[in-house]
């Protein structure tokens, strides 16, 4: 862009807010016309504003400092479509499937769970689901190994009382 570099303009145009006021619609035109989308014509037309900012006295004495904020926010507008695109196709990879609902013994042992103290909960999640070791959990939770193996037995053994209790009024 140097060799559009000459002296200041005697347009009028020099100073930001006349520059502004004399570029700002024909640009949002523009750029609406290239992302036919106006929220996204003037945010890139605006980011591109803001960008000139405070480069105001180096761009003023550019032939066609619009021609500047144009290839700026053509620019902005690019980039954004370009993310945009990006997550949408991130979206439709990683779409979750539809889940079957959760079967009647999960939703057993769920209620079951939440009645556990936190510690034992936290133990047999850490433990059967996530398949953690108990010196994992030792560690994760900073106890000993012994209390991990308690909380692991006092959790199971409520477990199994509030489980059979379940499918006895079930049945």
């Amino acid at each position: 862009m140097e060799a559009l570099r000459v002296s200041k303009p005697d347009s009028g145009a020099d100073t930001f807010d006349s520059f502004y006021a004399a570029h700002f619609n024909r640009l949002m035109i523009q750029l609406y016309a290239y992302t036919a989308d106006v929220s996204a014509a003037q945010d890139a037309v605006q980011e591109a504003f803001t960008r000139a900012w405070p480069r105001w006295d180096r761009l003023v004495t550019y032939d066609e400092p619009a021609a500047w904020v144009r290839r700026v926010a053509l620019n902005v507008a690019a980039n954004r479509w370009r993310r945009v695109q990006a997550a949408r196709a991130h979206a439709r990879h990683h779409r979750e499937e539809a889940v079957d609902p959760p079967s009647p013994d999960r939703v057993a042992l769920a209620r079951a769970l939440r009645t556990l103290p936190e510690k034992q909960r936290r133990a047999i999640v850490l433990f059967h689901i996530a398949d953690l070791s108990i010196a994992a959990i030792a560690t994760e939770e900073g106890v000993p190994e012994g209390t991990v193996k308690a909380w692991l037995h006092r959790g199971r053994a409520a477990l199994a009382t509030l489980l059979t209790d379940e499918e006895g009024r079930r049945g």
